[in-house]
């Protein structure tokens, strides 16, 4: 059974750091291409990151202009893990953020924002920043 479990969230003050894990069982990340996808309440799921893969390239990252420079995604390939490093936090970064894995290729930016192209989804966790 191909399971992703993400955890990591909490609540912190603006300006603060978390660190977003996911880890997967009955799914190699070394062989899939993961996202990290998030929704606010009363709005829709958007992107925030993607580490992709494909056989006949190297891995590219992704990252959505809100988070970029803030948000770092990495995968510990040992550890069948992917992170999401986010610094400098705001109240507007305050959502359920759900780990996404793609056992097909993604291999494009346009492909990697899209949820459809993902078919494991993790169970969500929240992160709230507030003062």
């Amino acid at each position: 059974q191909v399971q992703l479990v993400d955890s990591g969230g909490g609540l912190v003050q603006p300006g603060g750091s978390l660190r977003l894990s996911c880890v997967a069982s009955g799914l190699t990340f070394s062989s899939a291409s993961t996202g990290w996808f998030r929704q606010a309440p009363g709005k829709e799921r958007e992107f925030v990151s993607a580490v992709t893969w494909t056989a006949w390239s190297s891995s590219n990252t992704y990252y959505a202009n809100s988070v970029k420079d803030r948000f770092t995604i990495s995968r510990d390939n040992a550890k069948n893990t992917v992170y999401l490093q986010m610094n400098s936090l705001k109240p507007e970064d305050t959502a359920v953020y759900y780990c996404a894995a793609s056992r097909t290729p993604v291999n494009s930016r346009l492909a990697a924002v899209r949820a459809e192209n993902y078919d494991v989804w993790g169970q969500g966790t929240q992160v709230t920043v507030s003062s």
